[in-house]
């Protein structure tokens, strides 16, 4: 696992809170085992980057701010009108943030560039 990574547990779980997702429903969305996402959280575990970006995606922040200790990561605001959300339901959420954090991205790039002009 990236080293970077490593300890990026607690920073999930804290945003997958703030972000209104149980465990379930993100080792539904990776297709693994509930346990691995617990013991992934309390540091016991690895995820592969691969599956971090997932999740990162999914809950609607930066890969890197699960990466870091001192960034505050706020995830996307999503408003739950139900308890029962299917893979489907959180595959097209990942999409959905995807497309909001590109356009954020977007942004901030010609906002900088604007600057640079």
């Amino acid at each position: 696992m990236n080293k970077t990574f490593a300890n990026a547990g607690p920073t999930l779980k804290n945003v997958r809170e703030k972000g209104k997702l149980t465990q379930g429903n993100v080792a539904a969305y990776l297709e693994v085992d509930q346990s691995l996402i617990s013991r992934f959280e309390s540091g016991e575990r690895t995820l592969s980057l691969g599956q971090i970006e997932q999740v990162a995606t999914l809950l609607g922040v930066d890969i890197s701010a699960l990466a870091s200790d001192t960034v505050e990561a706020k995830p996307l605001s999503i408003a739950f009108r139900s308890t029962d959300i299917s893979v489907q339901d959180l595959r097209a959420i990942a999409v959905i943030t995807k497309i909001a954090l590109n356009s954020n991205t977007m942004t901030r790039m010609l906002k900088d560039s604007e600057l640079h002009e």
